[in-house]
């Protein structure tokens, strides 16, 4: 046996150490394998007309099979048969092409995500996790609330949220004025960094005629609403009119000379002149007494309320889907649609309020506030309601719109 000097011997000892030290494997010690990572690819777009799901696996040579899975997992949350045109997908697959996850956009706040795991594919709906920065939008009215907006259909659903929440104290047809001004202060939602559409309207003023409306959002016992600067809420018995966006063709009146009988007779209630299939809602919460044909109304739906009042709802082209006898009905849900059925000249909104079955013109009522803050989360309010008047009152209404951390390029289309 050839023997080492000592000297190599104790070279070969420190550079076995020094390796074990920095974790280098040696003869003795091998290191596992490298577990294998998953691979994965992914497709995604978004929906074609007509373009249906199986369509899509037959294009990219996915297993059918899995699609029947898909369906079969999503069916009691989303039907994968329902796809909308402009609506994106995306398909992540493993390293054997078999489906990892399947996610699609059903509306503009959330998603269907389905995922695979060991016990086969689970769905579910995921709400869409937007970035949220605050706009500020002031403006003056000229001839109507959509007109003095930019006209997209951003601003569109903004206008209507902004008569909705004023929509107990101003009359978004007979009230407005030229030179009434408005001031937003409005969530603005962004999705990897593009502007999407508009959130919540945090607070907003309203000067109409020279009278100063605020109101704020504010959350209570778990219900967003909102308030005045006192903390009294704005949501009222009744709203001030049934549906947004259109003009009185007719008043209240003991003798209107009637355009079909050609005779002077009472009108007992408000006719709105609007497109046919205007959605049209519950001035109050209630349940419905009638809902069908009859006679001179055409479509008619009448529904009752607390204290005596009752609501009349006439000419409609269509009642809303479920809306029928003894069904419960919340303020502002939609139970029906303008037309023209019954003695009608052109399509518009009936309306009539009665109290004890005594008719009353609906414009000339003053109902009771709703339920305000709670003593307990008045500082809270408070607070929040101080921040919203600094910010709203560094809106110039002359500028029209105006957003905090982008520009008006920046916004994009709406979608």
């Amino acid at each position: 046996m050839r023997r080492v000097p000592l000297t190599a011997a104790l070279l070969i000892a420190a550079c076995l150490a020094f390796a074990g030290y920095f974790g280098f494997p040696t003869e003795t010690e091998q290191s596992p394998p490298a577990a294998q990572q998953p691979v994965f690819r992914e497709i995604k777009g978004d929906i074609k007309s007509g373009e249906t799901l199986f369509e899509i696996f037959k294009k990219y040579n996915l297993d059918v099979g899995e699609l029947y899975k898909l369906r079969e997992a999503s069916a009691g949350i989303y039907r994968l048969r329902e796809l909308h045109p402009g609506r994106s997908y995306r398909i992540v697959l493993d390293n054997n092409e078999r489906i990892d996850s399947f996610h699609y956009g059903i509306d503009d706040d959330c998603l269907l995500s389905i995922s695979r795991t060991e016990e086969g594919y689970c769905a579910e709906k995921v709400p869409i996790n937007y970035e949220k920065r605050s706009f500020h939008i002031g403006g003056t009215i000229r001839d109507n609330l959509v007109a003095s907006m930019e006209g997209g259909d951003g601003d569109l659903l903004l206008a209507i949220q902004l008569s909705e929440i004023f929509a107990w104290d101003i009359d978004f047809t007979t009230d407005l004025r030229n030179d009434d001004t408005f001031k937003i202060v409005v969530e603005g939602l962004y999705l990897d960094g593009k502007f999407k559409k508009y959130g919540t309207i945090l607070a907003a003023e309203f000067i109409n005629n020279g009278d100063v409306y605020r109101a704020y959002a504010f959350d209570q016992n778990g219900k967003s609403d909102y308030y005045d600067e006192t903390g009294k809420a704005l949501r009222k018995a009744f709203l001030k009119a049934p549906l947004s966006f259109r003009r009185i063709s007719s008043r209240f009146s003991k003798g209107r000379y009637h355009p079909i009988l050609k005779i002077y007779r009472p009108h007992h209630g408000l006719d709105y002149a609007a497109a046919t299939g205007t959605p049209v809602s519950a001035a109050g919460d209630g349940t419905v007494l009638f809902a069908g044909r009859r006679g001179q109304y055409g479509n008619l739906i009448i529904i009752k309320h607390r204290n005596g009042y009752k609501t009349y709802y006439g000419h409609l082209s269509k009642i809303a889907k479920g809306v029928r006898r003894g069904r419960a009905v919340d303020q502002g849900s939609v139970i029906g649609y303008v037309g023209a059925t019954g003695l009608a000249t052109g399509p518009h909104l009936h309306y009539e309020m009665r109290i004890n079955d005594r008719p009353i013109n609906p414009m000339s009522i003053k109902t009771p506030p709703g339920t305000p803050i709670a003593e307990g989360m008045l500082t809270v309010f408070r607070q929040f309601r101080d921040r919203m008047n600094t910010e709203l009152a560094s809106v110039q209404p002359s500028n029209h719109i105006a957003a905090d951390d982008v520009t008006k390029q920046e916004r994009g289309k709406e979608g």
